[in-house]
């Protein structure tokens, strides 16, 4: 009785073991820190980094898409996939704690392991890649001017210098890529941004700003009027054409991957919900107003590229200037 006590006594693992083994659990952990930020983040900058994240190159194609749907149906749907989209990102933050995960890979791992991972990592970089090459046509039409159902639309440095060598769309890219791009993607934490993002927030409610202001102008004037509240479906293909609309509203609000990020660097972790929920609310506010008032002022003109728009008389004075701005 007492040797086999002893022989169980030897063999009996010990309550402390790890249910990993212990590299493998020390490599996830090692890997989760490498991930995880540094704290020190603040309220306000989080807030414009998630709002960063979610507005990105297709809230210029926003009008376009809520003049397909009909003004009331488009407005409604922004709203429901910035509900949607604070809805998954509190599923993705309760699982985070439930597997104590610190990183949004370290969920999808928990959940479908090394190659669910792998997958994620792929999707995030090949989504980034698309929004930088997005980004780039969308900055070589607004300075070096497109070319849109056969109409030339003329860019900023076209108007201010002429066509020259460095006018021209790759040399812009080009530059753009050296001194803007590069120098902005190559920080190690996103509250490095902190700057960058409150200007590119700021930039975006300018832009509301001005295409509010000149279409109440010319709401009063009466020279433009209000654009169709529902979907004109006439024939078959208009109606396949509203599907084209929701690749841009399911993108609008993709920030999901930055989350946990901006939450490793909070001075305050627990604030991310808070954050998320005002950074959603100040974006959804832009979306609804840059549709609104895109459509309003240019009605069955409104190109997929509203800033493409912007190259014309406005009808009221400094029209030059507004649409240099």
């Amino acid at each position: 009785m007492t040797i086999q006590s002893s022989v169980e006594r030897k063999y009996r693992k010990s309550p402390r073991a790890p249910l990993l083994p212990q590299a493998q659990s020390q490599n996830h952990d090692n890997l989760e820190a490498h991930e995880a930020g540094i704290d020190g983040a603040s309220f306000s900058g989080a807030v414009f980094n998630l709002s960063t994240t979610i507005v990105g190159a297709g809230i210029m194609a926003l009008p376009a898409t809520v003049k397909e749907l009909g003004l009331i149906p488009g407005l409604i749907m922004i709203v429901l996939v910035g509900w949607l989209t604070e809805s998954s990102i509190d599923m993705i933050m309760r699982f985070s704690r439930a597997s104590k995960s610190a990183t949004y890979s370290g969920v999808v791992a928990d959940a479908f392991g090394g190659a669910g991972r792998t997958l994620l990592h792929v999707c995030i970089v090949v989504n980034n890649l698309g929004m930088l090459v997005v980004y780039m046509i969308i900055i070589g039409d607004v300075l070096s001017g497109a070319w849109l159902n056969g109409v030339h639309h003329s860019g900023v440095t076209e108007e201010w210098f002429g066509q020259h060598w460095w006018t021209t769309r790759f040399t812009l890219l080009l530059l753009t890529t050296l001194f803007v791009f590069l120098p902005l993607i190559s920080f190690r934490r996103v509250d490095s941004l902190r700057y960058t993002s409150a200007l590119s927030v700021g930039l975006a409610i300018v832009f509301v700003v001005i295409t509010a202001g000149v279409a109440i102008v010319k709401t009063i004037d009466g020279s433009i009027s209000m654009p169709c509240l529902l979907p004109e479906i006439s024939k078959q293909a208009s109606f396949w054409k509203l599907f084209t609309t929701f690749p841009v509203l399911v993108t609008a609000y993709i920030c999901h991957h930055n989350i946990h990020p901006i939450e490793n660097e909070l001075k305050d972790p627990t604030q991310i919900k808070s954050i998320v929920r005002t950074s959603i609310t100040l974006c959804s506010t832009v979306y609804i107003a840059t549709s609104f008032f895109g459509l309003l002022l240019f009605g069955d003109r409104t190109l997929d590229d509203v800033l493409a728009n912007f190259d014309g008389d406005l009808g009221i004075p400094y029209s030059s200037l507004l649409d240099d701005v």
